[in-house]
C-alpha cells in the first residue's frame, strides 16, 4: 500500500502559519460576529496557524490575552463590539504588553478609528469584507516583518 511519503510533493513549502522550526503561530481572534470569527479561523488554520482562543467582545479579549500571555503571537481585533470596543481593548492589551501584535479588523468607513488604533499600537488593519489573501498578507507581515 502506497502512502503519501511515496509521492514527494514538488511544491512543498512551509505554511505561512508555521515558524521555521515547524511550530504554529498562536492567534487570538476577538470579534462579536460568529461568522467573521469562523471566517478568520478558517483562513488562518488553512495556512497552519493555531487559533488558540476566540472572544466575542473587548473585555473577554483582554482577559483571554492576559490568560494566554506570553504564549500568544497575534490578536485579530474587531473595532466595533458590545461591552468594550476594539480600540479600548487594544489600549488595555498594549498597557499590559507593549510588544503585543494586534491587527484591527474594521468595516468600511471607520478610518478615524483605524488611525487611532494604529497610533495606540496596532500593527496593521484589515477591512471587511474579509479577503483571504489580504488577511494572510497582513497577518504574516506583522508576524514576520
Amino acid at each position: 500500500m502506497k502512502t503519501t511519503s511515496d509521492f514527494p510533493n514538488i511544491n512543498e513549502r512551509i505554511p505561512d502559519g508555521k515558524r521555521n522550526g515547524g511550530a504554529a503561530f498562536r492567534v487570538l481572534v476577538v470579534d462579536d460576529s460568529m461568522f467573521v470569527t469562523k471566517q478568520i479561523g478558517q483562513i488562518l488554520t488553512s495556512e497552519g496557524f493555531n487559533v488558540v482562543a476566540t472572544a466575542s467582545d473587548g473585555i473577554e479579549g483582554v482577559e483571554k490575552y492576559k490568560e494566554l500571555y506570553p504564549d500568544i503571537d497575534l490578536v485579530t481585533m474587531d473595532i466595533t463590539m458590545p461591552r468594550m470596543d476594539g480600540v479600548s481593548a487594544l489600549e488595555k492589551i498594549i498597557e499590559f504588553d507593549k510588544d503585543a501584535k494586534v491587527v484591527m479588523i474594521s468595516a468600511l468607513g471607520k478610518q478615524d478609528l483605524v488611525k487611532k488604533s494604529l497610533l495606540i499600537g496596532a500593527r496593521n488593519y484589515i477591512v471587511k469584507p474579509l479577503d483571504r489573501k489580504k488577511v494572510l498578507e497582513r497577518v504574516i507581515d506583522v508576524l514576520k516583518g
